[in-house]
Formats: structure tokens, sequence, C-alpha cells
């Protein structure tokens, strides 16, 4: 019985020495680790510029508006969106979409329609709503071309409102 307490002690005090031991060479690998994450998390240009991160890096809008564009792009918020957001200010499960196209590039609108897995990973202002909202958007599988019509669409929104506003304003 004696033997084992020894034993149990000395391998306790070899672990603890093997432990403890190495520590210029564990804080110097810890360092270059840091660095190295530093120079892998450097920010893309895309979210620099307001843009999100996806495939969208450039997108034009026509004026005026592409009504089929509008037209299609409504459905598709009504039958994949509607359920979690609003077209006015008011938050459901996601934040409304009254004056998204003033607050948010095109870029970034269509980036996080189509890439919002990514998105939501990356970029600060997708992850802030995410904080807001504390429910994360699924992706909805939006092909590109749809996304841009759901721009479309909420240009036309942004617009009404706008001109509603203005009218109130007037009267």
């Amino acid at each position: 019985m004696k033997t084992i307490k020894i034993l149990t002690t000395a391998l306790v005090g070899m672990l603890f020495i093997y432990s403890c031991g190495g520590n210029e060479q564990k804080s110097k690998d810890t360092a270059e680790n840091k660095a190295e994450t530093v120079e892998e998390k450097k920010v893309p240009e895309t979210i620099k510029m307001g843009k999100g991160v996806g495939e969208f890096t450039e997108v034009e809008v026509s004026d005026p508006l592409n009504e089929e564009w509008v037209e299609r792009g409504q459905a598709i918020y009504d039958m994949k969106c509607s359920a979690c957001h609003k077209l006015t200010d008011q938050r459901v499960v996601g934040p409304g979409f009254e004056g998204v196209t003033n607050r948010r590039k095109p870029e970034w609108i269509m980036n996080m329609i189509t890439n919002v897995d990514v998105m939501l990973a990356e970029d600060p202002t997708a992850q802030k709503l995410l904080e807001e909202c504390m429910t994360r958007m699924p992706n909805q599988n939006i092909k590109p071309d749809d996304a841009r019509k759901i721009l479309e669409f909420f240009r036309k929104n942004d617009m009404e409102k706008a001109g509603k506003k203005d009218e109130a304003i007037n009267s």
C-alpha cells in the first residue's frame, strides 16, 4: 500500500513538472498563432465598403423601377420572407424592411439574401442584427436572379413609404 502511494506521488510530481515545463516555447507558439489568426482575419474589402460577403460586389439599380421585377420580387417576399419580416419598420422575428434600401447597399442586401450563413459568420452588420433579433435567418436558397427582383421590390416599397411620409409632412 505504501509503495502505491509513493508511485502515485511520483507520477503526480512528474506530471506537474512536465505540465509546467517548456513555457517559453508554448508562449512563443501562442504569439505566433495569434499573429497568424490576425492575418487570417483580415477584413474583406467588400465588408469595409458595406457590401457584405458574397458574389455581389457591383449591383446596378435602374431608374425607373423594373415593374416586372417588382412583381416577381413581391411574390418571392410573400412566399419566403413575410412570415418573419414586415415591410414597415416593425420587427417580427427579423427586422422590418422599411428603409432598408436607404440603410444598406444593394450588394449587402443581395448578399444577405443569397449568402446568409457566411454573412452571419463574417459581416459585422449582419452579426449585429443577429444579436438584436436573437434568431438566425434561415437560408431560403434564393437564386441570385430572384434576389435582384426582391431588391427591386424593396426599392419600390421604400419609394412608396418615403412618398407617403412626404405627403403627410406637406399636408
